[in-house]
């Protein structure tokens, strides 16, 4: 981007419930040169599809998450079960908030879950849940939530 606009870049894994780093620098300059973002692997690489109590080995950008990931995945799940709301729909849901985000890559590793996947994006999460993520610290209190972005789309 330094050396001539894009029109869109590919972010992997780095715009996520446990990730915003990118809110900082990438996306501010993105927004000033007109270039969308795609995120590739809202999951962190599984973590955030399967959770914690799946009985599955725990992957974290492709390695086994530290203690403090898991700790933080579970306490996104704690609120997640108050809200009755799947983790891997909010994992999903959540970058497509940002308004640089043109688009997520979730990686669906078979056919199958092409209809699983289209469920999770439109699963109704409540405007609450993601609140409370952001009261407890789990999310970055700048960060664009669904639930904002259809406030500001319907304005």
């Amino acid at each position: 981007m330094r050396e001539f606009d894009l029109d869109a870049v590919l972010l992997a894994g780095r715009y996520t419930l446990l990730e915003q780093d990118p809110l900082d620098k990438l996306f501010p300059q993105c927004a000033i040169r007109g270039t969308s973002i795609v995120i590739g692997g809202p999951y962190n690489s599984g973590i955030l599809a399967t959770g914690t109590r799946s009985g599955f080995p725990l992957h974290f950008n492709y390695e086994r998450p530290s203690d403090s990931i898991i700790e933080r995945v579970r306490r996104i799940e704690l609120i997640c079960d108050r809200y009755d709301v799947p983790l891997a729909a909010a994992a999903l849901q959540f970058p497509l908030a940002h308004p640089q985000v043109a688009s997520v890559i979730p990686g669906v590793g078979h056919a199958s879950r092409i209809a699983q996947t289209v469920e999770l994006y439109r699963f109704a999460i409540p405007e609450e849940f993601w609140a409370e993520l952001k009261d407890t610290g789990l999310i970055r209190s700048d960060a664009p939530t669904p639930s904002q972005r259809l406030q500001h789309a319907a304005n």
